[in-house]
């Protein structure tokens, strides 16, 4: 679907969806979650964040759409509620890692 075709209400909640991928806190636990579903104690072992900012980020996530919670007592766990993001973030760092190749090739001397 061509953006000319989308409402701004519609453009708003995309650049909004942007803005929650912004930030490299929420790509590593979106990256974390590539494995499946993982608990909060899971997800700051492999991010190496602390947990109160693991929690906060996960809340964002969530309530953007791309994580999903399961609660299991007092434990909650985390997996992808959109796969589709990691696709996104795949390209994105194709991108970079290719560009910076070229950048430092130009001054390797």
């Amino acid at each position: 679907m061509s953006t000319a075709s989308l409402s701004a209400d519609a453009l708003a909640l995309v650049a909004e969806r942007f803005r929650v991928l912004s930030e490299p806190a929420r790509l590593q636990l979106l990256h974390a979650l590539r494995v499946g579903e993982r608990s909060v104690s899971e997800l700051v072992e492999a991010t190496l964040l602390g947990q109160a900012n693991v929690s906060r980020h996960l809340q964002l996530l969530l309530a953007a759409g791309f994580v999903r919670r399961r609660r299991e007592g007092a434990h909650a766990f985390y997996s992808l509620a959109d796969a589709s993001v990691l696709a996104l973030c795949d390209i994105a760092c194709g991108g970079i890692h290719s560009g910076l190749s070229e950048r430092l090739a130009a001054f390797t001397p």
